[in-house]
């Protein structure tokens, strides 16, 4: 089994980890892993802010915390993107993301839709 190391720093009254965004997809979920990066797709199309807008919607709906406390730092333009959660230190953002992602030796592949 490959072990990830997921990389989050504490930053700006939070914590901060790398995204891999994948736009136009068939729906919205954390799928998984791209590199040490947490990979997201999602239906919205990366036009007008669309994609980024979408991305804040679903890591706050993950993480359980409100749309603002969801900031992109670095990338706003890029499929690569740092992103910034205030309120939540990197141990509780490490606890949440991982509810989502599967032991990667299951089925299904790890794959958790909202």
């Amino acid at each position: 089994m490959r072990k990830i190391e997921f990389k989050i720093r504490e930053a700006h009254g939070g914590a901060a980890f790398a995204v891999h965004v994948t736009p136009r997809s068939d729906k919205d979920e954390i799928s998984g892993w791209h590199a040490d990066m947490l990979r997201i797709r999602l239906t919205a199309a990366p036009v007008e802010g669309a994609a980024n807008e979408a991305l804040t919607r679903l890591l706050a709906k993950c993480l359980g915390v409100p749309r603002r406390n969801i900031e992109i730092i670095k990338g706003g333009t890029s499929r690569n993107k740092l992103v910034c959660v205030v309120g939540l230190s990197a141990h509780e953002v490490e606890e949440r993301v991982a509810s989502f992602i599967k032991d990667e030796d299951t089925p299904d592949s790890g794959v958790r839709s909202l």
